[in-house]
C-alpha cells in the first residue's frame, strides 16, 4: 500500500517534501479541530454542572460513536480506527469533566 501511495503522489505531480508538507498542514488542522472540540466539550461540562446533570451520558456517547462510524464509512476510512480515536476523545473529556467538578 505504501508503494501505491507513493505512486499516487508522483502521479499527482507532488514531491515527497510537498506531500510531507501537506501532512504537516493536515496535522495542524487536526490539532486545531481537537482543540475546538475540547473547548465545546468543556462548555458542555459547565452546562451539565449548572443543571446538575451527570458527567456521563451513554446514549449521547453512542450517538457520537455511531456518527463516527458512519463518517468513517462515508470517507472510506477504517471505522475501528476512527471509533478508537473518538473513544479516546470522549474518555479524555469525561476525565476533564470529573476533575473540574
Amino acid at each position: 500500500m505504501a508503494d501505491d501511495d507513493a505512486d499516487r503522489g508522483r502521479a499527482d505531480g507532488m514531491s515527497l517534501d510537498e506531500l510531507r508538507a501537506e501532512i504537516e498542514e493536515i496535522d495542524h488542522d487536526l490539532v486545531e479541530l481537537i482543540a475546538r472540540r475540547t473547548y465545546v466539550a468543556d462548555t458542555i461540562a459547565e452546562v451539565k454542572s449548572q443543571e446538575g446533570l451527570p458527567t456521563t451520558d451513554e446514549s449521547q456517547e453512542q450517538r457520537v460513536m455511531d456518527r463516527a462510524g458512519e463518517n468513517a464509512e462515508r470517507f472510506d476510512v477504517d471505522s475501528n480506527l476512527v471509533k478508537a480515536i473518538f473513544r479516546l476523545l470522549i474518555e479524555l473529556n469525561k476525565v476533564e469533566q470529573r476533575e473540574s467538578r
